[in-house]
């Protein structure tokens, strides 16, 4: 049943929210746009704020539906469904295996291991916090996300001592920063697009 479990977070993960609020309400596949990424920050900028903050939401909701219902369980399989819906987001089998860059399900797993597996909240607000405060002062939601989740990485080290949330921490913290590779490319050459809404 475990298995039957973390194959559903996979496939929860896998459904493209962008993709579907772009077809079915605004007539438009966000794979053509912009950046051609299906996640939150692509959907905002090609669809606009209100779609981007729609699919954030639905992204965050389908890790946190994951990890419950990994808890279910145990705290392990808890954490591998969290896993395995980022990858499935990242590498959707409804789109091709081209998705998003895992920032929003990262942020869904980070509340949901606070909420249903009682790690400290410090483990998400402190993330959170720098996120903001990055965002805030150089209006790159790319570098945001990075520096968020090396902080979740070094907070996980001080904070956690088991091992299971420690390595799956870590393995979202390089799948962000791998699938950022591109947005790491323009930010050493200084060509990393800006918000202008903050």
């Amino acid at each position: 049943m475990e298995y039957i479990v973390i194959l559903l977070a996979y496939l929860l993960g896998s459904v493209p929210w962008a993709l579907v609020i772009g077809k079915v309400f605004y007539k438009t596949d966000i794979r053509e746009s912009g950046s051609g990424n299906l996640g939150g920050s692509n959907a905002g900028r090609i669809l606009g704020k209100k779609a981007g903050v729609i699919v954030m939401a639905l992204d965050i909701l389908k890790c946190v539906l994951a990890v419950y219902l990994g808890s279910l369980f145990s705290y392990q399989i808890g954490a591998l469904s969290g896993l395995l819906c980022t990858i499935g987001h990242c590498y959707p089998i409804f789109a091709g295996f081209k998705g998003g860059k895992a920032v929003s399900t990262s942020v869904g797993f980070l509340f949901s291991i606070c909420m249903f597996l009682h790690i400290t909240w410090l483990q998400f607000a402190i993330p959170v916090l720098v996120f903001f405060i990055i965002l805030y002062l150089f209006k790159m939601v790319s570098l945001a996300s990075i520096s968020a989740f090396v902080t979740a990485t070094i907070a996980t080290l001080v904070l956690q001592i088991d091992w299971i949330i420690r390595a799956t921490i870590i393995t979202l913290s390089l799948i962000i920063i791998y699938r950022h590779r591109e947005n790491i490319k323009r930010l050493k050459n200084n060509e990393e697009r800006k918000i202008t809404w903050m």
